[in-house]
């Protein structure tokens, strides 16, 4: 009777390893088909699905704000590769003008999203191409732009990346004052008559668009001064820590990882807005991986006075 009750057992156990296994299995195939990937790392997307599943239990049990999903970067290595072509160069210094006296701030509304003001554009895709900082300075002038005219239109980043490269590295990364330095005494086209490529081009001399007379810098590391620049000026371009496997397969919910640092800021994006959920504070991100990234592009991350993932760091708005 013992040997009968072990032998179901061992079956038992061999047939769910056998689901579990062609369960996954056909997870990736679903993958590598939603994303045209006709070859892959599957050992590498198993350890990022493992990773996700166990980030989504901590949720489940109510440690943590955040899920995780299977997403474009599912066979990526969170180094390496994938540092290289999305985050910045790490050997650009964050350098640029001395922060600026801010004026006196009044106080800042409890929420706010520019989003809903109709000051953001749709969210976009870098692709292989180290862009954000041209990204995020774009939208903060689009916004500019669309609250001093009414008018919102996209901007070129393609134009940054290919007309800039004297005092940016392109593709590799960017200083992001170098890049308002850039619009100032350049003038920026707009996305219709300028697109992006996703690479480094030569550089077109087509009508200007807008300029940017100015930016200034807020004191680094002070997230009040940050809420209340924010209200006041617009959306602000911003550098956070996005080196963690959390952040590249973040889904949804306020972004709460404790691994995230402080001074290691590796991605700029553009801070868009703010709120509470539960008792919870968030900021309201704007990033350019595409709308299969986070909330439909966006990301709530963890607003508490603490300088969550360096966000206070280096905040730069322009000057219209």
């Amino acid at each position: 009777m013992r040997a009968l009750l072990g032998f179901t057992v061992a079956v038992y156990c061999l047939a769910l390893v056998f689901c579990i296994e062609w369960g996954t299995l056909q997870r990736w195939r679903d993958w590598k088909q939603q994303y045209k990937r006709e070859f892959g790392r599957r050992a590498i997307w198993t350890q990022n699905l493992n990773a996700i599943i166990d980030c989504n239990k901590v949720f489940l049990l109510g440690r943590s704000n955040f899920t995780m999903a299977v997403n474009k970067f599912g066979a990526a290595v969170c180094s390496g590769t994938f540092l290289s072509k999305l985050l910045l160069c790490t050997n650009i210094a964050c350098e640029g003008p001395s922060p600026i006296k801010v004026p006196r701030l009044g106080p800042a509304p409890d929420s706010l999203d520019y989003r809903a003001l109709g000051f953001v554009t749709p969210v976009k895709d870098q692709g292989a191409c180290s862009s954000s900082w041209a990204f995020s300075v774009v939208g903060a002038i689009e916004a500019q732009v669309a609250k001093t005219t009414g008018v919102l239109l996209s901007l070129s980043v393609q134009n940054l990346v290919d007309c800039s490269t004297n005092i940016t590295y392109g593709c590799d990364g960017a200083w992001m004052g170098n890049a308002y330095n850039y619009v100032q005494s350049r003038g920026i086209n707009s996305e219709a008559n300028y697109p992006y490529r996703a690479k480094v081009g030569t550089c077109i001399l087509a009508s200007v668009e807008t300029n940017c007379p100015g930016h200034g810098r807020l004191p680094s590391g002070d997230e009040e001064v940050l809420k209340k620049a924010l209200a006041s000026f617009g959306p602000i371009t911003v550098t956070i820590d996005a080196s963690n496997i959390s952040f590249m397969f973040y889904k949804t919910g306020i972004y709460d990882d404790p691994q995230c640092g402080m001074s290691k800021v590796t991605l700029d994006v553009l801070l868009v807005g703010y709120g509470s959920e539960n008792g919870v504070d968030y900021w309201i991100i704007k990033n350019s991986w595409g709308t299969g990234w986070g909330e439909k592009g966006y990301m709530r991350l963890l607003r508490n006075g603490s300088n969550f993932c360096g966000i206070a760091n280096y905040a730069l708005f322009p000057l219209l």
